[in-house]
């Protein structure tokens, strides 16, 4: 089993993982003050509680998008287990061929979600992380990375919107009965889930359009599940899908 850690700018998530089954996955919030320390007795308590121990991994992978916290989580990981945390950065090999302007820009979060697709899904694809933002990555049918684009994630837009106007409240991020709606909680909750979904189903056509041909659409990412359902177009939710590439570029990368 190995440990793999993708870390987003709002939430950390780690799983142990191997081939054939994921055995756990814990999310916690990322903090740029916390101390190696401090992360490892997280990791340790959250080993505990799932029932294995650190001499359970064989080694670890990390994909991060936040550099400051890279020194912090090598030395954490490297107290738990022993061994050197392998990051994704340029050099690794993913089976991805990366086509955009300056490949070594590509964020590592990305890279995973595009490898662990084109092992998993017919291609072309289009891969939808909605994280802190709404990422689009486009691969080809070949495994070229094409590119894509990034548009304010969900809850940026909701606090964005709260933080600049004077009379608007939070609101949980859920969806109301119908489109229009008349009151201003639910009017707020439409405009962000159904014009999120809207604006997937609209750029996936525009996608399509741009290529081609079809494409096969996957979307990842803590707010998939709440916006995904109310789209129009087939839209695969899978909710491991960086933990599973980084066990893939684990794999192609470290010899057993």
């Amino acid at each position: 089993m190995i440990l793999a850690i993708d870390v987003g700018n709002s939430n950390i998530v780690l799983g142990g993982i191997d081939k054939d089954k994921i055995h756990f996955i814990s999310r916690i919030a990322t903090d740029r003050q916390k101390t190696e320390n401090e992360y490892a007795v997280i990791m340790r308590s959250i080993f505990h509680m799932n029932g294995v121990s650190s001499d359970d991994f064989e080694g670890s992978i990390i994909s991060l998008v936040v550099p400051s916290l890279l020194p912090t989580l090598h030395n954490a990981v490297k107290s738990l287990i022993g061994k050197n945390p392998l990051f994704v950065e340029p050099g690794l090999k993913t089976g991805l061929n990366i086509l955009i302007d300056n490949p070594a820009q590509l964020g590592a979060d990305l890279v995973a979600g595009a490898v662990a697709a084109i092992n998993k899904y017919p291609k072309p694809l289009v891969i939808i992380d909605m994280g802190t933002a709404t990422t689009f990555s486009v691969v080809d049918k070949n495994n070229g990375f094409l590119g894509g684009f990034i548009y304010p994630g969900v809850r940026i837009s909701h606090d964005a919107l709260i933080a600049r106007t004077s009379q608007l409240p939070h609101v949980p991020l859920e969806a109301p009965s119908k489109v229009v709606c008349t009151n201003t909680v639910e009017c707020m909750q439409s405009g962000l889930v159904f014009g999120n979904a809207a604006m997937i189903d609209a750029m996936l056509d525009r996608i399509e359009e741009e290529l081609g041909c079809k494409v096969t659409a996957i979307a990842t990412g803590g707010l998939a599940r709440t916006i995904v359902p109310h789209c129009r177009r087939k839209i695969i939710c899978d909710d491991n899908l960086l933990l599973e590439g980084l066990r893939i570029i684990y794999e192609k990368n470290v010899k057993k």
